[in-house]
């Protein structure tokens, strides 16, 4: 196996031509970014946190899937509207990552999908 498509209805589902994740060589997860929308595809309302707690919860269903925790990623992607949000967002992802984090690169962006404020996307590694 070359490449297998991770999908769950615990997340929501694409809202483009993706996959919410890809297996590659049976040994590598790569999870696409989540924004904080609801397995139902609606927008979870409310102040950053609360979209990050949205957004971890997506990739949490996405592992489970997939068989893994979060203690497999090796790589995180953060984007943001606002460098101002860095903190509020640590404050939330953090918890998900208690000994050893992943790699991390955090960045501001011009624009993220629905005018959220963070798309969060994941490496892991079986």
């Amino acid at each position: 196996m070359i490449r297998e498509k991770i999908a769950t209805s615990g997340a929501p589902g694409a809202i483009g031509p993706y996959s919410q994740a890809i297996r590659a060589e049976g040994r590598f997860l790569f999870l696409s970014g989540q924004i904080p929308l609801t397995p139902a595809g609606e927008l979870v309302q409310g102040d950053v946190k609360a979209q990050t707690l949205q957004s971890m919860t997506n990739i949490k269903a996405v592992l489970d899937e997939a068989g893994l925790t979060f203690a497999n990623i090796v790589k995180t992607t953060i984007f943001l509207s606002s460098m101002d949000h860095f903190a509020s967002v640590n404050e939330v992802y953090g918890g998900y990552f208690t000994a050893d984090p992943p790699a991390r690169s955090t960045v501001a962006v011009a624009g993220l999908p629905r005018g959220v404020d963070v798309e969060i996307e994941m490496v892991a590694v079986y």
